[in-house]
């Protein structure tokens, strides 16, 4: 939506008339309150400043508003909105402070807070709520819970593969959730925030995103696969040669994907590739091309092993010094279904049990990956801790009886590191000018104000600083 005075709750609208007399500064921040992981990876801020704050608010933009403010039965504040584009051209008079993105950050830490700069303006800062949590708390959980999925890989791969994990592990999850999410918007940028761990993806809206608002001119990879549809239309008795097809047209690839469970998988692995197409695969992988073996149904946890188990039956495999089997290089399995971050490391610790290496299989996760959480997967808020009321700092905060996990944070805020983890202290605190005096900084750098942005980093400098967390 255009019209960033309409991309709220409509309740907003009246909330200009219920501050205090004489208020002059609201400032908010946004955490992560708990949830299923003990820390998240706070991502998308950048791009949500991109898209919607470079863009000025326009008379146009007002009259809209007020026209739905009026039809909808609430008030419409067309005078602040007018000050804003008559004094500031239009660009919001706020400041955003946030962590670097990419960080890994515990639960229970600031990690964005936002206030107004013009006085006149206080209420703005809690204006933009729902179009800010929104392009934050969305991003950072698919960031998060591809993180952790990736933490569970590597940790199968050092314990049952010989080959560097990291580079391996960049190409064990791929994305194929694009078709899964409720929007274009959603597909890039979940399919985005799964890149700054991963290199695989089918979602081309991300690459996109990377490029426009991550200056990463290609920040992820896929290869040739074929989907039910066009290996069914060579009809059952062409199963053969719908596969052979494959093989030949996509031949010199780095990789083929075959999905083989149209008909029988069992007879496709055993008889097919195992016997009729050997040839041609070995061929293949003379010149470096890897086929992959999709099943798409059964089991998803013993599916995917019993493949594995009958490949090594007829393509043979190998064992590595922790005394786990492995695949020829050429050949491996990839299972796409019913894949979620949870069952991933069912599936691997499984394939430990039956004594072989994680390297035998990667995953492709669709709806599990983009589209399978909420905003309180991680319990995400965005709540104001401080306003100025004739000259004098009042502390705001809440802390309900009936749920003490609602407890919101007092005061200006900082976000502080104490024996190398991040922690959240008042700004005006002894543990700040502690910090202040030992450090030397606040984590909450500022990236916005007024209309500026003040500091962009690259896809690249943001997947290193994910990649140090692990």
């Amino acid at each position: 939506m255009a019209n960033i005075i309409l991309d709220t709750d409509s309740y907003k609208h009246s909330h200009y008339l219920q501050y205090p007399p004489n208020t002059t500064m609201v400032s908010s921040y946004v955490e992560s309150r708990g949830g299923k992981h003990p820390a998240t990876i706070f991502f998308g801020l950048q791009a949500w400043l991109f898209k919607v704050l470079k863009n000025p608010v326009t008379l146009a933009d007002v009259d809209e508003s007020a026209w739905f403010c009026n039809q909808h039965g609430i008030p419409c504040n067309r005078e602040g909105w007018e000050h804003i584009i008559r004094e500031h051209n239009g660009f919001l008079p706020l400041e955003i402070e946030a962590a670097p993105e990419g960080e890994l950050i515990p639960t229970g830490n600031v990690m964005l807070q936002v206030k107004n700069t013009d006085p006149a303006c206080y209420w703005l800062t809690n204006f933009i709520e729902t179009t800010l949590l929104r392009a934050i708390w969305y991003p950072t959980t698919v960031a998060t819970n591809s993180f952790y999925a990736k933490k569970t890989i590597l940790k199968y791969l050092d314990e049952t593969s010989d080959a560097e994990a990291e580079a391996t592990a960049q190409f064990m999850l791929h994305d194929f959730g694009a078709r899964g999410v409720s929007s274009e918007e959603s597909a890039a940028l979940g399919g985005l925030a799964h890149l700054i761990n991963f290199r695989g993806t089918d979602t081309m809206s991300a690459l996109v995103a990377a490029k426009q608002y991550y200056r990463e001119p290609m920040a992820g990879f896929s290869v040739p696969a074929s989907e039910h549809s066009t290996m069914t239309s060579w009809t059952k008795s062409g199963e053969e040669a719908a596969y052979q097809n494959m093989l030949e047209q996509f031949a010199g690839s780095d990789i083929i994907s075959i999905v083989a469970d149209s008909y029988d998988i069992h007879n496709a692995v055993e008889t097919i590739f195992g016997k009729n197409l050997k040839a041609k695969i070995l061929e293949n992988a003379k010149n470096g091309t890897r086929l992959t073996i999709r099943p798409d149904s059964g089991d998803p946890v013993e599916t995917p092993i019993e493949i594995i188990k009958k490949l090594m039956a007829k393509f043979g495999s190998s064992t590595n010094s922790k005394g786990y089997k492995l695949l020829p290089d050429h050949i491996r399995v990839l299972q796409g279904d019913g894949i979620t971050p949870d069952t991933i490391g069912i599936i691997l610790e499984r394939i430990k049990e039956e004594g072989l290496s994680a390297e035998n299989i990667v995953f492709g996760m669709g709806a599990g990956l983009l589209q399978q959480c909420n905003r309180d997967t991680q319990k995400f808020a965005m709540k104001c801790s401080a306003v100025e009321v004739a000259g004098e700092m009042r502390d705001v905060f809440k802390d309900p009886v009936t749920d003490r996990g609602k407890a919101s944070k007092r005061g200006i805020l900082k976000l502080i590191k104490e024996n190398d983890e991040y922690k959240t202290v008042r700004a005006d605190s002894k543990e700040s000018a502690v910090a202040s005096r030992n450090e030397g900084q606040n984590h909450l750098r500022t990236v916005y104000r007024n209309g500026q942005m003040l500091i962009t980093d690259s896809l690249e400098t943001i997947r290193h600083r994910a990649f140090k967390a692990q």
